[in-house]
């Protein structure tokens, strides 16, 4: 059995492989995914902790089914994918004496779906697992470790972008833009999917593993795919949400609870259909009752006051300007996947059709895509070990008066390496006894991202602007220093030869030799676990 699950900031997708059709199919957990209506059923990423010592949680639409969601406790949690492997996280609330944190509750919706997944379905061999295109190690081993007890032989990784890709059937070599804008995050990839290259050289393309590294090469011919340009923002469907909560409130003259953010995002879904909605409310406190309309252009007033548009340009032209660098220009885009429940706004689809022609655009599987296509990982799909992010070492740039990092090794890179990359070092003061380092995993040049809860709702704010988004992998006690210097060092001049390189199993590996007693100080030392 095959089983993919796309753990999605507002609704998360599991899907597995039928060996009679040879089809992914949408699988369905009674009591968890909403059933009905015109989306297929999908699992409301949501969790109410109803004792926290013994673990005991309501998730998915039994939540909402008590309507657990409406009454503003802090036992209530959603949106809490945005928030696991954030660096700033404020205050989450202590639960029956347990500290919690946005990965402790995301360990808890993952857990309880893959019990009964095991309960009702069996797992067996292989699990497949999807991964934001920006994700830092700290989120793939929190998501490996979720997944550590279960009786799977293989727990494999890819990237939401190409299983959107291959989801959509788009299995050609070509070019594809993905427009992955989900309750959280606006995600845009270029994709590009290749066929096999020659023998002898080296492949275009990249899709993630994790778990066997002996997976036996695929008997179809292979596909390789990589993300040669992405950009995005913490961006989603509940900051929408939010927004029309607020004009809501404002105009009926009442605060925002909960309740008026759930009857907003229902006015938004209505607005996906038809060009005025209505919903009614009833406080039982006040014996007030509420008539809410909204008309499509209004809608589209609030998202225009809240520079949504502008916001969306900023990313499509970042992820453009990185494909004209290498040469893809617009027209060489053969198709544009749209993916996620915030595609479905017509706003959003008219916004992306001034960029693209409308026969280039695939909507049919907002939802599903990218669950249907981690399984094509198991299809045929060639498997390749290249590293996800670059790394580098971290310097003193004295002309920003500031640290800064030099990258040693670029996203991209196969592994293990056939050749070591050097870097030459020396002393950065007067008898100093030893060689430190500190290792980083290097994302975007963006800004610092706060992340905190405001009564129920989870809000991200931007800290800092241009500034290298960096995750340090050894900066601690004991793990930075590489080396003793005897003599000790002196400015001025070279002192130590380090050589990076990377094993089979993703270790980052250095040897350090001393240039002036001409001895090998470190062999094959690991200072770091790459992705």
């Amino acid at each position: 059995m095959a089983i993919a699950i796309d753990f999605g900031t507002s609704n998360t997708v599991i899907s597995r492989w039928n060996a009679a059709t040879q089809q992914a199919e949408t699988v369905t957990l009674p009591g968890l995914s909403l059933i009905g209506g015109m989306n297929p059923p999908l699992i409301p990423s949501l969790v109410y902790v109803e004792d926290g010592s013994t673990e005991r949680v309501l998730l998915g639409q039994m939540v909402r089914d008590r309507g657990l969601d409406l009454q503003g406790d802090n036992r209530y949690f959603r949106g809490f994918k945005r928030g696991i492997g954030a660096e700033i996280q404020g205050f989450l609330p202590e639960l029956d004496g347990v500290s919690m944190t946005f990965e402790r509750v995301g360990e808890l919706f993952l857990t309880g779906i893959l019990k009964q997944l095991q309960q009702s379905l069996a797992v067996g061999e292989s699990l497949v697992l999807t991964v934001p295109v920006d994700s830092f190690e700290v989120y793939r081993n929190w998501l490996s470790g979720v997944c550590d007890l279960l009786p799977v032989e293989r727990i494999r990784l890819i990237d939401e972008p190409t299983a959107a890709a291959l989801g959509y059937g788009m299995t050609a070599a070509g070019t594809l833009l993905v427009v992955d804008f989900g309750g959280g995050t606006l995600d845009l990839s270029l994709v590009q999917l290749t066929k096999q290259v020659q023998q002898g050289k080296k492949p275009l393309g990249f899709l993630l593993k994790w778990g066997d590294k002996s997976l036996e090469a695929a008997t179809q011919q292979p596909q390789l795919a990589r993300v040669i340009a992405k950009a995005g923002q913490n961006l989603g469907g509940t900051d929408i949400d939010n927004w029309v909560a607020q004009e809501l409130a404002q105009v009926q003259g009442i605060k925002v609870t909960p309740l008026i953010t759930r009857l907003a995002e229902k006015l938004k879904i209505q607005l996906s259909l038809q060009t005025t909605a209505s919903e009614a409310y009833f406080d039982d406190r006040t014996f007030d009752s509420y008539e809410f309309s909204l008309t499509r252009d209004r809608f589209e007033e609030i998202l225009t006051s809240h520079q949504f548009f502008d916001r969306l340009d900023e990313s499509m032209t970042q992820v453009l300007q990185q494909a004209r660098r290498q040469g893809i220009e617009t027209n060489d885009i053969d198709g544009v996947l749209l993916v996620g429940g915030t595609v479905q706004i017509p706003a959003v689809q008219t916004w992306v059709r001034q960029y693209f022609d409308e026969t280039k655009l695939r909507q049919s599987k907002p939802f599903e895509a990218i669950a249907h296509g981690a399984l094509q990982l198991l299809q045929g799909i060639e498997v390749q070990d290249f590293l996800y992010h670059s790394y580098g070492v971290r310097y003193w740039d004295k002309r920003r008066n500031a640290h800064d990092w030099h990258p040693i090794i670029q996203s991209g890179q196969a592994y293990p390496m056939s050749e070591s990359v050097e870097l030459t070092l020396g002393a950065s003061r007067e008898n100093q006894p030893s060689i430190e380092l500190i290792i980083g995993e290097l994302g975007a040049t963006t800004g610092g991202t706060e992340v905190y809860f405001d009564g129920d709702r989870l809000i991200t704010r931007c800290l800092t602007g241009g500034v290298k988004d960096v995750k340090s992998l050894n900066d601690r006690e004991g793990a930075r220093s590489i080396a003793n210097l005897e003599p000790a060092g002196y400015p001025g001049t070279d002192r130590v030869k380090v050589k990076f390189n990377v094993d089979r199993d993703r270790q980052l590996r250095i040897t350090v030799e001393d240039l002036l007693t001409n001895q090998t100080l470190l062999t094959d030392g690991i200072v770091a676990e790459l992705s």
